[in-house]
Parts: C-alpha cells; sequence; structure tokens
C-alpha cells in the first residue's frame, strides 16, 4: 500500500475518533444535565437555526472571521456530505448539532448575545433553548 494512502486513512481514523469523542460528549453533557435529547425537537428549530445563522452571515457589523465561520457552517448544513452521514439514526444529527454549538460559541464570542436576539427569527422559548447549549455552564456553588 502507497505511503501517502497510509498517511491519509491514519488521518480519516484520528477525525473519526476526534468526532466520536464530541458525540459522546454532547450525549455525556446532556445525561449530566439530566436532559434527555429529544432529536424532534432539536429538528423543528432547524429552520430557525439556519435562518439565524443566515441573518448572522449576512449581518455587516458581524466581524468578518465569524461571518466567515458562519457562512462555513451553512454549507457544511447544506451539503449532503456529512462526517456522520443524517441517516444513521442519533449520531448522524449529533455531528451537525456539534458543528452548530461550537460555531455558535465563536459567533457569540465575537457578535455579541445582541446581534443573536436581533436576528432570532423564532420565539423566545425557542432562543433559550438554542442558547442553553451554546452558552457557557457557570459552576453551581
Amino acid at each position: 500500500m502507497p505511503s501517502w494512502l497510509v498517511t491519509a486513512l491514519w488521518v480519516l481514523a484520528a477525525l473519526l475518533i476526534i468526532w466520536l469523542l464530541l458525540i459522546a460528549v454532547l450525549w455525556w453533557q446532556q445525561k449530566k444535565l439530566g436532559n434527555s435529547v429529544d432529536w424532534r425537537d432539536m429538528m423543528r428549530l432547524l429552520p430557525d437555526v439556519l435562518r439565524l445563522i443566515k441573518r448572522l452571515a449576512s449581518d455587516k457589523a458581524v466581524p468578518r472571521g465569524a461571518r466567515w465561520m458562519l457562512y462555513g457552517l451553512l454549507g457544511y448544513l447544506l451539503l449532503p456530505i456529512d462526517l456522520v452521514p443524517d441517516f444513521i439514526p442519533v449520531l448522524g444529527y449529533a455531528d451537525d448539532a456539534i458543528a452548530v454549538i461550537l460555531v455558535s460559541r465563536f459567533a457569540l464570542k465575537h457578535a455579541g448575545m445582541e446581534a443573536i436576539e436581533k436576528h432570532w427569527p423564532g420565539t423566545d422559548a425557542g432562543l433559550k433553548s438554542v442558547m442553553s447549549s451554546v452558552l457557557p455552564r457557570t459552576p453551581r456553588q
């Protein structure tokens, strides 16, 4: 087997392991908080999240780096090719959720909560639900 192919396979295996670990962390975090991951509810929020991402990416007041990350996220979500295919139950959408959380945290840090609230197209409860997975947790005292 050519050495470039062996290297490529090792890189793909490493990326797969990292992605699986991220999925496990998402699951563990939800269980630790006593939440169950209801994928149907998450899918109902998907159109609002996509509109939010598009609106933030189009807003010139949002820093350029955050806008590029948001456009990259839109491309990842809209393309049919994923790291974990969507037809795999639960895991197929978990990788999309992880990507949304990571990029949303980046956008929140650089654009601010005011921009997210300004561009959110859904209900207040929907925004609270989305932000509960995006906002960093503060330790309980």
